[in-house]
């Protein structure tokens, strides 16, 4: 993608609370107007920011977890924060934060390595209760009525009621109190049932000890580290419960810290806990007092369904979207009020991009910035970018191969004839590639390198750097300024787009500028005005072979050369002419979306495909409401598929949308790709074969149905 620099950007982009200048840590650049970006929520004044609650949002490798953890960093850094983490998701079993709580002095806490004893005389009375009931919820939600909670409360009172295995003995053969012991041990049935779990059955270990070696309180960050279990698990909510009373009644109260972060990875899964959505929705309400800002990181609000979870994120004052669907895009803005603008950019987004709303007004497009450090501390896609290395390592076999074939072909006289010498690289050079020494400028060869190298983003955004810096020093009408449309044109070749290519050099050449700079061969250190001097005298003709035999090209044989020459170049023009234009007509069509809603099995089914930026892949994603009641949802493309059963909901218990979403590689920006998706219904039976339907997708907003042959309407075209 070819970027204009911000000063042109910010004419065309909306100029929406660009004034806003808020204190604190720097985030990074605003992409409409190129100014720094810095936000410390604490530090803003009440009446502009009522909580310094924060929301995070996108897709798979959009950025939002590197963000979330550059801020906290800087945070502890610059500001001397403390952070509670609660992790549950990372790289070979090992959470996402792990890195960076040890880089900056703080611990890890993994799940199973600590027991904490939910009635031990170290947590306050109310304390202990309110642990004990989230712990029941969290395995047993219909367990706890006004009967059970009266049980409880009368056996937690009882001497023997030091550990879980002595609450639930106190519940089973109860004394006499306000109520006979026999109606006590009828009310407390289920809720020692419930606890019994954690005493006999699957969750033993975690709370069933007899001491609690409570977390320290002192670190300037903690996490616990929840990925070795299982997502499904009813440990994940019993444990986030039992966190979340000991941030809220130790850790706020013991904390000396200016300021405290609780910062929730895949945050659905607390948020939808009848467990623990209490406590957090009584934590964001009661932040600004307890001088505590909720972080909250997730995916996407779907996941949240439409009931009160997804209420509690119209709670976050500053939140940050990242790349998402246009359909998950329209529902995130709906919820946070969105501009319409702000909307339609955020499926455009790259990594480490993303819309940011602070407070009721101000809305900006926000690049992170990181350093080299952050960088690796923050690095959660390490497998992804291995397998996409080990794809990109040349086939050195098949490369000695060919070497040896050329030399068993024997004669190489004349072979190298009118080919310039190898340049020889010194040890310790770095450009290995066929480009000639720096005569311009450095940094037209980084970017020209790192398109080279397929880093396409990158080098769009380099160039606009540069372009922009020489426009402010040299002015835009500048030989320095108009040669990074030279480079941005040689980027675009390089990146697949020619007729972006063939646009800008058209441009440098009506300004009566030098379209291909890099063509001179003038030595390093020359200045400009010798690179653009008279070029060499043409060599002399060779004379004729004594003999008057002719040599391979001699004057004779020169005017039918000449001819052919001539022939083959207008033939050439001819065919490129024609290329191009078909090049231009299939990038003019080209949008890098295609969707279309579909009705399978009786359920109402939408998919959506999104090609990369860079043209390497393509993300085939599709969702199902949970008002259709799909029993099973399936999709496949090559080798790629995703699969998930819904199961029956228990009480209290929120439906869920079906989101599936596979990425598969593709050789262009242009491929078509298809997607088989299969869909039980109501009347679906498992280990039966479900309907299916497969489609293929089109970057140009097309669809078709591969059985029919029929294009299928664009779902999506009415949200642009």
């Amino acid at each position: 993608m070819i970027r204009l620099p911000s000063s042109h950007a910010a004419i065309t982009a909306p100029f929406v609370a660009s004034s806003a200048r808020f204190p604190g840590i720097p985030i990074g650049k605003s992409l409409l107007d190129g100014r720094p970006f810095h936000l410390s929520p604490v530090l803003t004044e009440a009446s502009i920011l009522p909580s310094t609650n924060s929301l995070a949002l996108g897709g798979l490798g959009s950025g939002k977890s590197t963000t979330g953890k550059i801020r906290i960093r800087r945070e502890i850094l610059h500001h001397d924060h403390q952070a509670v983490v609660i992790d549950s998701f990372g790289e070979d079993n090992t959470g996402e934060w792990g890195a960076l709580a040890h880089s900056l002095g703080g611990r890890v806490i993994e799940a199973g390595s600590f027991t904490l004893n939910p009635c031990s005389g170290l947590l306050p009375p109310e304390v202990r209760e309110q642990l004990i009931r989230s712990l029941i919820a969290a395995v047993e939600p219909g367990a706890l009525t006004y009967q059970s909670t009266h049980a409880l409360q009368h056996a937690l009172n009882h001497p023997k009621a030091t550990n879980l295995n002595g609450l639930v003995d106190a519940l089973v053969r109860p004394e006499d109190g306000r109520w006979p012991a026999a109606k006590l041990a009828e009310w407390g049935e289920g809720v020692a049932i419930g606890l019994s779990r954690y005493t006999e059955g699957s969750l033993r270990g975690l709370f069933d000890g007899q001491d609690a070696t409570l977390p320290p309180t002192d670190l300037p960050i903690l996490t616990f580290d929840f990925s070795r279990l299982d997502r499904n698990s009813p440990a994940i909510p019993s444990l986030m419960a039992a966190v979340s009373c000991w941030a809220e009644h130790v850790w706020l109260r013991q904390s000396t810290a200016v300021h405290r972060h609780l910062v929730l990875e895949e945050a659905w899964q607390i948020l939808l806990s009848p467990a623990t959505s209490e406590l957090i929705q009584r934590l964001l309400k009661n932040s600004r007092k307890a001088g505590l800002s909720l972080d909250v990181l997730m995916h996407t609000l779907s996941d949240l369904g439409d009931g009160k979870a997804q209420d509690l994120a119209r709670l976050c004052e500053v939140a940050h979207v990242g790349r998402l669907t246009p359909e998950e895009a329209t529902i995130v803005g709906a919820v946070l009020g969105l501009p319409a603008w702000a909307i339609k950019e955020i499926p455009n987004l790259d990594p480490g991009q993303a819309v940011w709303k602070v407070g009721p007004q101000y809305v900006d497009i926000i690049e992170t910035v990181r350093s080299e450090e952050e960088a690796r501390l923050t690095d959660t896609s390490s497998r992804r970018r291995q397998a996409q290395e080990a794809l990109a390592v040349p086939d050195l076999t098949l490369v000695k191969e060919v070497e040896e074939e050329e030399e068993e072909d024997g004669d190489y006289e004349g072979h190298d004839q009118g080919l310039p010498e190898p340049i020889e690289i010194e040890q310790g050079d770095v450009w290995a590639w066929e480009m000639p020494p720096n005569v311009v400028d450095a940094r037209h060869y980084d970017v020209i390198e790192a398109a080279r190298q397929g880093r396409c983003n990158e080098a769009a955004d380099l160039a606009a750097l540069g372009e922009r810096q020489d426009i402010t020093a040299h002015g835009i009408n500048s030989d320095e300024a108009v040669s990074w449309l030279s480079t941005r044109a040689k980027v675009a070749e390089l990146c697949g787009s020619p007729a972006t290519a063939t646009q800008l050099r058209a441009t440098v050449s009506r300004m009566g500028k030098e379209v291909e700079w890099w063509t001179d061969t003038t030595a390093a250190g020359t200045s400009p005005a010798e690179q653009h001097g008279p070029p060499p005298a043409a060599p002399t003709a060779a004379a004729e072979p004594v003999g008057g035999r002719p040599g391979p090209l001699s004057r004779r044989t020169w005017p039918y050369v000449a001819a052919a020459v001539a022939l083959a170049l207008a033939t050439a023009v001819v065919w490129q002419g024609a290329a191009d234009d078909k090049q231009a007509a299939k990038q003019a069509a080209y949008k890098g979306v295609s969707a279309t809603e579909l009705n399978i099995d009786g359920v109402k089914t939408k998919s959506f495909a999104d090609w990369s930026k860079d043209g390497q892949s393509v993300i085939l994603s599709v969702s199902v409401d949970p008002d259709e009641k799909a029993k099973m949802v399936r999709i496949d493309s090559g080798t790629q598929t995703a699969h998930e059963e819904t199961q029956p909901l228990k009480e209290g218990q929120f439906a869920m949308p079906i989101q599936l979403e596979v990425a598969v590689p593709v050789k262009d920006r242009y491929q078509a790709v298809q997607l088989s998706v299969m869909v039980g219904g109501s009347h679906w039976k498992p280990n039966t074969r479900a309907p299916h339907r497969t489609i293929e997708f089109r970057p140009d907003e097309t669809a078709i149905d591969t059985e029919t042959g029929k294009r299928l309407k664009q779902w999506h075209s009415r949200l642009f």
